[in-house]
């Protein structure tokens, strides 16, 4: 693609170009994609649906044949898989997307392994412990890689671990409190790598979704914040002041640090969500005219945070 992607388009927008001749533009201004940049795109298509294909089909094979198929066959056909998979590793490059691409397929089938080891001998073992030691047996292979989606795996794994472990607990708040540390201690040091140079980390969209995690435990801090009555005014302050950190924090890096205006898009969307839920909490019983003041806060907020986000644009464009 070529470096002015948005100008070219803002001129056919405002309708700077020859009427017909808007493809001629696209092509020299290297806007669509070329030949070749279609050939590297449909080659990592169909290798990334081929890895995920093969995993699936070989815990869909156990799936479909579960009964006619023994213990000992069971495990030697996913063992033989992730064998299969180290022995590719080997004659191929890791730091290729085919090696990268074999290190996620192994991911994958380690979890297999771990479903099948607990299904055949019932452990007893609880789910946390399936995904904490899943995310522990794969971080050789996380680390090797150098990949960010597989650190997004991995990420997911702890996720999932930690989710589950706090919700057998009676009390809500471990486990938003728990969710909310782990994704924000994430996207920190995410940033931080970002920030030391790490060429690989460099890609824009992992860090995204890793803050749309720790915005919706932010969020959901502050909403259980708002609607608890039983616990302690101390903690309720507390997750007050940890949301109202992270978004100054949020504003400060992706406002004047690292400017990135999705970031900055998701905290104003959580702000809205916590003014609107703090407003129903406190005046919607106060009559039907609480509707109609919450709806309004609501539009307002919006336009206002639409109009903030259109010139943060403009001055990060110009």
């Amino acid at each position: 693609m070529g470096p002015f992607r948005s100008e070219v388009l803002d001129w056919l927008g405002g309708g700077l170009a020859l009427p017909g001749r808007e493809r001629d533009v696209l092509r020299v201004a290297r806007v669509s994609p070329s030949l070749e940049e279609w050939r590297n795109f449909l080659g990592h298509l169909t290798l990334w649906l081929g890895t995920v294909a093969l995993a699936a089909a070989v815990i869909f094979f156990f799936a479909f044949n579960w009964e006619d198929l023994g213990r000992f066959a069971k495990f030697g056909l996913v063992e033989a898989a992730i064998l299969a998979g180290l022995l590719a590793c080997w004659l191929v490059e890791l730091d290729s997307m085919p090696g990268k691409a074999i290190l996620v397929m192994l991911s994958l089938l380690t979890g297999a392994l771990l479903a099948l080891s607990g299904q055949i001998y019932q452990t007893g073992a609880d789910t946390y412990e399936l995904f904490a030691w899943w995310a522990v047996l794969i971080l050789p292979w996380v680390s090797v890689g150098r990949f960010s989606p597989l650190w997004l795996i991995w990420l997911t794994l702890l996720n999932l671990s930690t989710w589950f472990y706090f919700s057998l607990w009676t009390s809500a708040d471990p486990l938003l409190w728990s969710s909310f540390a782990l994704n924000v201690v994430a996207l920190i040091l995410w940033e931080a790598a970002h920030r030391a140079g790490l060429a690989w980390l460099r890609d824009s969209w992992p860090p995204r979704l890793v803050s749309i995690a720790a915005g919706c435990g932010a969020t959901a801090l502050i909403v259980w914040a708002i609607f608890e009555t039983d616990e302690s005014a101390g903690m309720r302050a507390l997750a007050a002041l940890a949301y109202l950190s992270w978004l100054m924090a949020m504003y400060a890096w992706y406002r004047h640090v690292r400017p990135d205006l999705f970031m900055l898009a998701g905290s104003v969307l959580s702000l809205i969500v916590a003014v609107a839920v703090f407003l129903t909490h406190h005046i919607l019983d106060t009559g039907s005219g609480a509707f109609l003041l919450i709806g309004l806060v609501v539009i307002g907020m919006s336009a206002g945070g639409a109009i903030w986000l259109k010139s943060v644009a403009r001055k990060q464009s110009a």
